[in-house]
């Protein structure tokens, strides 16, 4: 299959294995093994997964053990790093089986230890497979960390298409974010002079427009969709790298998400699945986007502004391929109050020092007269 060879050229360019698995497993992948004494992490869910991986290294003649985390739905935070360091122990590598939050506490944990860490990914559902950081919950407050990448990333279609839909939905609504991200990207580059890297920018559109392409496929959760979805994940992380930077895979639409993410926190409510909220996101970015061209009033740089829109997929688009995997598509599904909501349109833009499509709205007085729209149609 052409695609898998090149993403997997691709990741040897920036230090990662990419395997997809083969009749006989992953041999390449248990050949890099020999030598070592792996640790396989996983939880509740994942076990399932974890077990031939586990059987496949020890009948490779690799030291292999298995560490269960007891929880279905473990967060990455101080208290289970700490756990999963302590278990490490004499361990020199560390495979993730799951997708975010597992792949989270490998790299993290194993960037502090000095060791090697890589992921047997059970859902397409995020984009930080590949990237050299990690979120982790410190002190009630999420942040942001230096990370191992990984060296090994594993692949199994029949694990990624019978993954729960939700979470498939939340890895589309990260990649179809890019939409809104690369142009406010574009637009700031246009009215700020920020710098804008072509390259990175044009491999996650290349990335971008394959999901497209294969939007009936990814929500059938076909192999096909989940092949090109689980190759632009990969291809966001890369091209964060190029562009030294997240601006190619970030825009308004994660600070959406980050400021209500901030919310939940301080209520002590488990977060919703960071594609789910950039989804909706996305969903919002893309009208402010659009509704630009019905506004009267002249500010800075909207010839611009509007001349990137036309380019931009309608919002209720998203909301079609997002509901038709499970994800919500208004707030008020995902737990969060219309205040705090009102409150991120005025105020999650100054979480970031970046240009965006909701930086523009508030600098220049927009804010006041879309939030009520914005309120009735995402809500």
């Amino acid at each position: 299959m052409e695609n898998v060879t090149d993403i997997c050229k691709l990741s040897e360019k920036f230090g990662i294995h990419a395997e997809y698995k083969q009749e006989g497993g992953f041999p390449s992948f248990l050949s890099r093994m020999q030598g070592k004494d792996v640790m396989v992490l996983c939880d509740l869910n994942t076990q399932i997964y974890a077990q031939p991986m586990l059987g496949s290294l020890r009948a490779a003649g690799v030291k292999a053990r298995l560490f269960v985390l007891e929880e279905r739905e473990p967060v990455a935070d101080e208290k289970t790093c700490a756990r999963v360091s302590s278990a490490i122990g004499g361990s020199d590598y560390v495979l993730a089986v799951g997708a975010g939050t597992l792949n989270d506490i490998a790299k993290y944990t194993t960037f502090h230890l000095g060791k090697k860490c890589g992921v047997l990914a059970t859902a397409a559902s995020m984009d930080g497979f590949t990237s050299g950081v990690t979120p982790l919950i410190k002190k009630g407050f999420k942040i942001t960390e230096n990370a191992q990448t990984v060296s090994d990333i594993l692949i199994d279609f029949d694990i990624l298409c019978a993954a729960p839909r939700i979470m498939t939905g939340a890895g589309i609504g990260d990649i179809l974010a890019k939409f809104c991200c690369l142009t406010d990207w574009k637009l700031s580059h246009l009215l700020t002079g920020e710098e804008y890297d072509e390259e990175a920018a044009s491999l996650m559109r290349t990335a971008l427009s394959a999901c497209v392409d294969n939007i009936g496929s990814i929500t059938a959760c076909g192999r096909e969709g989940i092949d090109s979805l689980m190759r632009a994940l990969l291809i966001s992380g890369y091209a964060m790298v190029i562009a030294g930077n997240s601006r190619p895979a970030s825009g308004a639409e994660h600070h959406m998400s980050h400021f209500l993410e901030m919310d939940f926190l301080r209520r002590g409510q488990p977060i919703p699945l960071h594609g789910v909220k950039v989804g909706l996101g996305t969903m919002v970015s893309l009208h402010m986007y659009h509704r630009l061209q019905t506004i009267p009033q002249a500010f800075p740089g909207k010839e611009a502004a509007v001349s990137l829109a036309e380019a931009l997929p309608d919002s209720a688009w998203v909301g079609e391929v997002l509901s038709s995997l499970g994800c919500p598509t208004r707030f008020s599904q995902i737990g969060v109050s219309a205040d705090t909501v009102r409150d991120m349109l005025f105020n999650c833009y100054k979480i970031r020092d970046r240009f965006t499509v909701m930086t523009l709205y508030n600098k220049y007085g927009l804010m006041a007269g879309a939030a009520d729209e914005l309120m009735s149609l995402f809500y």
